[in-house]
């Protein structure tokens, strides 16, 4: 049975309302273009929140060669693909942003609980993969940021698109920084970033800024039916921005370098971890994600064998860990994503 192995899927592109995704090329291999759809949901079990949404399927991935939507597979073959696990847990995006998005936010599990009714929150991180000329991301509240002044920017937002960018901190990024935004920390993706993020198994976004480029937003879109004095209640004016994450060895031997990028220091939401292969080593990891973000290798098995290059993803299922290896041909680095 297809749970057996590595499980691959058909293109996922999300709606969005901001534009991006022409960096995509470059990552995916395609002839992507700036639009709408400037999200890649990867291995997704997760619905999209749109206003006006494509389907009941939207955001979720299909497998491929299957007739079988990923949130049903789970569900169906939960101990084949899951072990004793109740759900995947997370959830994992390539995105490419062409404009600065809202200033947002994102609920504790706590704020999930009582307002969406869900055990998940939004905790994410962000890997770097690559980069626009004069690329930014925004991280945090400027010092002594109040939340009068925060709701006045808000108000202003209206008629001003840069009114709320003066009220948090830019950072410069590079290609392989790595950084843990936790819920409730103000951000906001700048222009030019194609990011790897991984986060909660949410799309709960609260984003008080009026316009996203040329997009004026709704309130449903900024508040997602919560009303607005509660929903500023998601920002947490008292967070101290800790910086980029350094990676931290795991394994090294001549085959591979395995390394932690986000582990029980900064979450206990989710684990991200990153290989670089020349030679081989067993991916171990159960009910994982797996993302090709450089060179080319192999993915071999008992009686499998199947070819990778950049932009490549799967899902390893928990009856599939420990009999699957990667090599690379000749290198190669992948994202690990996990519990």
């Amino acid at each position: 049975m297809f749970y057996d192995k590595p499980i691959f899927f058909e293109q996922n592109r999300v709606y969005r309302v901001y534009t991006g995704g022409k960096l995509f090329a470059g990552f995916f291999g395609d002839s992507s273009e700036d639009s709408f759809y400037p999200e890649e949901w990867v291995a997704s079990p997760v619905k999209a929140m749109n206003k006006n949404s494509s389907g009941p399927k939207e955001g979720v991935s299909k497998l491929l060669g299957e007739d079988l939507y990923f949130d049903d597979a789970l569900k169906t073959y939960k101990q084949e693909m899951l072990g004793s696990r109740n759900d995947l847990g997370f959830l994992v995006k390539v995105l490419d942003s062409g404009i600065r998005l809202p200033v947002q936010a994102h609920p504790t599990k706590e704020f999930s609980r009582k307002y969406f009714h869900s055990e998940y929150g939004k905790a994410e991180s962000w890997v770097i993969l690559g980069l626009r000329e004069n690329a930014k991301l925004y991280f945090g509240f400027q010092d002594g940021v109040t939340i009068e002044e925060f709701k006045a920017a808000v108000e202003r937002s209206e008629y001003d698109k840069e009114a709320m960018v003066g009220l948090i901190r830019e950072v410069n990024v590079e290609k392989g920084d790595v950084l843990f935004i936790p819920a409730g920390a103000v951000h906001a993706i700048g222009y030019g970033c194609l990011i790897l993020e991984v986060q909660e198994p949410t799309d709960f976004t609260i984003q008080p800024e009026r316009w996203c480029g040329d997009v004026k937003l709704s309130d449903y879109e900024m508040y997602l039916g919560i009303d607005k004095e509660t929903a500023f209640t998601c920002f947490d004016f008292e967070h101290k921005v800790q910086g980029k994450v350094k990676a931290q060895i795991i394994e090294k031997t001549e085959q591979f370098q395995y390394e932690s990028l986000i582990g029980k220091q900064q979450t206990d939401c989710f684990r991200v971890n990153r290989i670089n292969a020349s030679g081989t080593i067993s991916l171990k990891e159960p009910a994982s994600v797996y993302v090709v973000t450089d060179g080319n290798g192999v993915l071999s098995g008992q009686d499998y064998e199947r070819n990778l290059k950049k932009g490549d993803y799967f899902f390893l299922p928990y009856n599939a860990a420990g009999k699957f290896s990667l090599s690379g041909n000749p290198s190669i680095e992948v994202i690990e994503c996990c519990k």
